[in-house]
């Protein structure tokens, strides 16, 4: 099965192409957030050097968040315009299970975080056994602070990935992490390809209508907006 995925949700832009759990191809970019001019060019280079097709492609993964508002919204966009009329399977992942499945063997306490600002982290802790990935809770933002105490009370080792690390590092007083190679340290689409796997042969099947950005919370502006509402002077 030929497996198309994406994660445009952080800073790094990424592309894969799968042949069901193997990767064929992929380009990774972290190049600022530059993702409505890089994907595009990225995804042609994939499929030029694999010499397919979108038409050969029989699943299409993306990260539907959480993460960067923007970023989430042109990843959704690009699947959308790469399935238009196809009558393709389009399947979102969380990225942050995407995450934690690029860590796969690995065995224990996953614990990705992406950088929600204001001292906050989206986050999901998972268990892995060294090939079946367990979620142990649902996506969430909270105060890098509330994930400390949690992980201490759990009291285990484990692997701390994505582009929250620094902010979760600096609240941490006295948790340490496992050690994570440079290459699952952060959002890569192969992950995407492997959680859109999982998920398809649970049963799960979508099109390009289906696909829906996920946020966690409001968008900046609006949260703005409300602030001001909320006081006026």
């Amino acid at each position: 099965m030929l497996i198309f995925a994406l994660d445009s949700t952080a800073v790094v832009g990424s592309v894969a192409l799968c042949r069901d759990e193997k990767p064929l191809a992929s380009f990774t970019i972290k190049n600022g957030n530059t993702h409505s001019e890089t994907l595009l060019p990225m995804a042609k280079a994939l499929f030029d050097v694999t010499g397919t097709t979108p038409d050969d492609v029989d699943i299409f993964a993306c990260s539907e968040g959480p993460g960067s508002f923007t970023g989430v919204r042109i990843g959704a966009a690009t699947v959308k315009g790469l399935t238009f009329g196809k009558c393709k399977t389009v399947i979102g992942v969380s990225a942050l299970e995407a995450m934690a499945r690029n860590l796969l063997p690995a065995k224990g306490l996953i614990c990705p975080v992406m950088n929600a600002r204001r001292g906050q982290v989206y986050n999901a802790l998972f268990r892995a056994d060294g090939e079946v990935l367990t979620r142990l809770c649902e996506d969430r933002a909270l105060a890098a602070l509330d994930l400390e105490t949690e992980l201490a009370k759990m009291d285990e080792p484990f692997y701390l990935v994505g582009d929250g690390t620094e902010v979760a590092l600096a609240a941490f007083a006295n948790l340490i992490p496992l050690p994570v190679s440079a290459l699952a340290a952060e959002q890569n689409a192969i992950g995407v390809a492997k959680a859109a796997l999982a998920q398809y042969k649970g049963g799960k099947r979508g099109t390009d209508g289906d696909l829906a950005p996920t946020y966690l919370r409001l968008p900046q502006a609006e949260r703005e907006r409300l602030e001001k509402e909320r006081n006026p002077l």
